[in-house]
Protein backbone atom coordinates (compact mmCIF):
# COMPACT_ATOMS: atom_id res chain seq x y z
CA UNK A 1 0.00 0.00 0.00
CA UNK A 2 1.22 3.32 -1.07
CA UNK A 3 2.46 5.84 1.90
CA UNK A 4 -0.08 8.18 0.72
CA UNK A 5 -2.95 5.67 1.12
CA UNK A 6 -2.06 4.90 4.70
CA UNK A 7 -1.32 8.24 6.00
CA UNK A 8 -4.89 9.09 4.07
CA UNK A 9 -6.37 6.21 6.17
CA UNK A 10 -4.69 7.16 9.43
CA UNK A 11 -6.14 10.33 9.15
CA UNK A 12 -9.31 9.37 8.21
CA UNK A 13 -9.04 7.29 11.46
CA UNK A 14 -8.81 4.18 9.56
CA UNK A 15 -4.87 3.28 10.42
CA UNK A 16 -5.89 -0.51 10.75
CA UNK A 17 -8.11 -0.33 7.60
CA UNK A 18 -7.06 -3.18 5.09
CA UNK A 19 -5.78 -2.60 1.57
CA UNK A 20 -3.33 -5.54 1.28
CA UNK A 21 -1.94 -6.99 4.22
CA UNK A 22 -2.97 -4.66 6.85
CA UNK A 23 -6.49 -4.82 8.19
CA UNK A 24 -8.61 -4.41 11.41
CA UNK A 25 -8.03 -6.66 14.30
CA UNK A 26 -5.86 -9.88 13.78
CA UNK A 27 -8.75 -10.94 10.97
CA UNK A 28 -8.61 -9.92 7.16
CA UNK A 29 -11.13 -11.55 4.65
CA UNK A 30 -11.25 -11.36 1.04
CA UNK A 31 -13.95 -9.80 -1.19
CA UNK A 32 -15.59 -12.65 -2.66
CA UNK A 33 -15.64 -14.60 0.94
CA UNK A 34 -18.93 -12.42 1.71
CA UNK A 35 -20.10 -11.47 -1.98
CA UNK A 36 -23.66 -12.31 -2.20
CA UNK A 37 -26.03 -13.04 -4.89
CA UNK A 38 -30.11 -12.99 -4.37
CA UNK A 39 -32.60 -13.57 -7.52
CA UNK A 40 -35.97 -12.12 -7.17
CA UNK A 41 -38.88 -12.70 -9.55
CA UNK A 42 -41.22 -9.50 -10.13
CA UNK A 43 -44.98 -10.53 -9.60
CA UNK A 44 -47.95 -8.28 -9.03
CA UNK A 45 -47.68 -7.19 -5.58
CA UNK A 46 -44.06 -5.87 -6.61
CA UNK A 47 -45.45 -3.04 -8.74
CA UNK A 48 -46.50 0.25 -8.56
CA UNK A 49 -49.64 2.07 -10.88
CA UNK A 50 -47.42 2.59 -13.64
CA UNK A 51 -46.71 -1.18 -13.75
CA UNK A 52 -42.48 -1.06 -12.66
CA UNK A 53 -41.01 -2.85 -10.22
CA UNK A 54 -41.88 -0.31 -6.73
CA UNK A 55 -39.18 1.70 -5.79
CA UNK A 56 -39.34 0.95 -2.52
CA UNK A 57 -39.60 -2.88 -2.83
CA UNK A 58 -36.03 -2.52 -4.92
CA UNK A 59 -35.06 -0.68 -2.49
CA UNK A 60 -35.95 -3.19 0.56
CA UNK A 61 -34.40 -6.33 -1.66
CA UNK A 62 -31.17 -3.78 -1.71
CA UNK A 63 -31.36 -3.55 1.90
CA UNK A 64 -31.82 -6.75 2.79
CA UNK A 65 -28.75 -8.32 0.46
CA UNK A 66 -26.77 -5.30 1.78
CA UNK A 67 -27.38 -6.61 5.33
CA UNK A 68 -26.35 -10.61 4.26
CA UNK A 69 -22.88 -9.15 2.71
CA UNK A 70 -22.25 -7.27 6.02
CA UNK A 71 -23.30 -10.35 8.24
CA UNK A 72 -21.37 -12.79 5.90
CA UNK A 73 -18.41 -10.11 6.73
CA UNK A 74 -18.45 -9.13 10.16
CA UNK A 75 -19.55 -12.35 11.27
CA UNK A 76 -21.26 -10.18 13.58
CA UNK A 77 -25.12 -8.54 13.36
CA UNK A 78 -25.58 -5.18 11.23
CA UNK A 79 -27.49 -2.03 10.81
CA UNK A 80 -28.11 -0.09 7.83
CA UNK A 81 -26.57 3.38 8.47
CA UNK A 82 -26.93 5.06 5.29
CA UNK A 83 -27.76 4.33 1.84
CA UNK A 84 -24.76 6.76 -0.09
CA UNK A 85 -26.18 6.60 -3.73
CA UNK A 86 -29.28 4.53 -5.27
CA UNK A 87 -28.88 5.28 -8.98
CA UNK A 88 -32.51 4.02 -11.23
CA UNK A 89 -30.82 3.04 -14.62
CA UNK A 90 -34.12 2.00 -16.26
CA UNK A 91 -37.82 -0.20 -15.37
CA UNK A 92 -38.24 -4.02 -14.34
CA UNK A 93 -41.74 -5.38 -15.50
CA UNK A 94 -43.78 -8.41 -14.44
CA UNK A 95 -42.77 -11.56 -14.46
CA UNK A 96 -38.60 -9.99 -15.11
CA UNK A 97 -35.89 -12.02 -12.37
CA UNK A 98 -34.00 -9.76 -10.68
CA UNK A 99 -30.45 -10.62 -9.97
CA UNK A 100 -28.84 -8.19 -7.13
CA UNK A 101 -25.06 -9.04 -6.12
CA UNK A 102 -23.45 -7.35 -3.44
CA UNK A 103 -20.15 -7.11 -2.42
CA UNK A 104 -17.96 -5.24 0.37
CA UNK A 105 -15.81 -2.36 -0.83
CA UNK A 106 -14.27 -0.49 1.89
CA UNK A 107 -14.17 -1.42 5.45
CA UNK A 108 -13.58 1.32 8.33
CA UNK A 109 -12.86 -0.09 12.26
CA UNK A 110 -16.97 -0.96 12.21
CA UNK A 111 -18.13 0.12 9.39
CA UNK A 112 -18.26 -1.37 5.92
CA UNK A 113 -19.90 -0.10 2.60
CA UNK A 114 -21.53 -2.37 0.41
CA UNK A 115 -22.26 -1.92 -3.17
CA UNK A 116 -25.51 -3.52 -4.60
CA UNK A 117 -26.03 -4.08 -8.06
CA UNK A 118 -28.57 -4.90 -9.69
CA UNK A 119 -29.96 -6.68 -12.79
CA UNK A 120 -32.01 -7.72 -15.01
CA UNK A 121 -31.90 -11.38 -15.95
CA UNK A 122 -32.97 -12.65 -19.47
CA UNK A 123 -33.63 -16.27 -19.77
CA UNK A 124 -30.67 -17.44 -21.71
CA UNK A 125 -28.61 -15.28 -18.38
CA UNK A 126 -27.89 -11.87 -19.99
CA UNK A 127 -27.70 -9.86 -17.69
CA UNK A 128 -28.39 -5.69 -17.52
CA UNK A 129 -27.84 -3.17 -14.97
CA UNK A 130 -30.63 -1.65 -13.57
CA UNK A 131 -29.67 -0.32 -10.58
CA UNK A 132 -26.13 0.45 -8.47
CA UNK A 133 -26.55 1.33 -4.97
CA UNK A 134 -23.78 2.33 -1.89
CA UNK A 135 -24.90 0.98 1.68
CA UNK A 136 -22.90 2.00 4.71
CA UNK A 137 -23.44 -0.79 7.33
CA UNK A 138 -22.30 -1.10 10.94
CA UNK A 139 -21.82 -4.66 12.97
CA UNK A 140 -22.72 -4.85 16.03
CA UNK A 141 -22.77 -6.96 19.00
CA UNK A 142 -25.72 -8.49 21.12
CA UNK A 143 -26.13 -5.30 23.23
CA UNK A 144 -26.79 -3.28 19.52
CA UNK A 145 -23.11 -0.95 20.34
CA UNK A 146 -20.77 -1.02 17.46
CA UNK A 147 -18.23 -3.87 17.01
CA UNK A 148 -14.86 -4.15 14.80
CA UNK A 149 -14.96 -5.74 11.90
CA UNK A 150 -12.35 -7.70 9.77
CA UNK A 151 -10.15 -6.20 7.36
CA UNK A 152 -10.36 -6.14 3.89
CA UNK A 153 -8.26 -7.89 2.13
CA UNK A 154 -8.03 -6.24 -1.95
CA UNK A 155 -6.41 -8.85 -4.42
CA UNK A 156 -7.53 -7.18 -7.82
CA UNK A 157 -7.26 -3.46 -9.67
CA UNK A 158 -10.71 -3.15 -9.58
CA UNK A 159 -10.99 -4.02 -6.00
CA UNK A 160 -8.33 -1.76 -5.01
CA UNK A 161 -10.42 0.92 -7.18
CA UNK A 162 -13.35 0.61 -5.47
CA UNK A 163 -11.58 0.71 -2.22
CA UNK A 164 -9.85 4.71 -2.86
CA UNK A 165 -13.05 5.23 -4.51
CA UNK A 166 -15.09 4.05 -0.80
CA UNK A 167 -12.01 6.46 0.73
CA UNK A 168 -13.28 9.35 -1.23
CA UNK A 169 -17.18 8.29 -0.32
CA UNK A 170 -16.55 7.80 3.11
CA UNK A 171 -14.73 11.75 3.12
CA UNK A 172 -18.43 12.83 1.59
CA UNK A 173 -20.62 11.16 3.76
CA UNK A 174 -17.90 12.87 6.76
CA UNK A 175 -18.54 15.83 5.11
CA UNK A 176 -22.11 15.87 4.87
CA UNK A 177 -22.19 14.94 8.68
CA UNK A 178 -20.48 18.10 9.67
CA UNK A 179 -22.88 19.95 7.77
CA UNK A 180 -26.05 18.06 9.38
CA UNK A 181 -27.23 15.78 6.57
Amino acid sequence: MSRDIKNALAEMGYAGACVGREGTGNMKKAVSESKTEQVYQVRPEHLNGAGRLFGGKLMEWIDELAGLVGIRHSQRDVVTASVDNLKFIRGAYLKDLIALVGRVTFVGKTSMEVRVDTYVESLDGTRKPINRAYLTLVAVDADGNPTEVPGLLVKTEAERAEWEAGMKRREMRMLRRTEGF
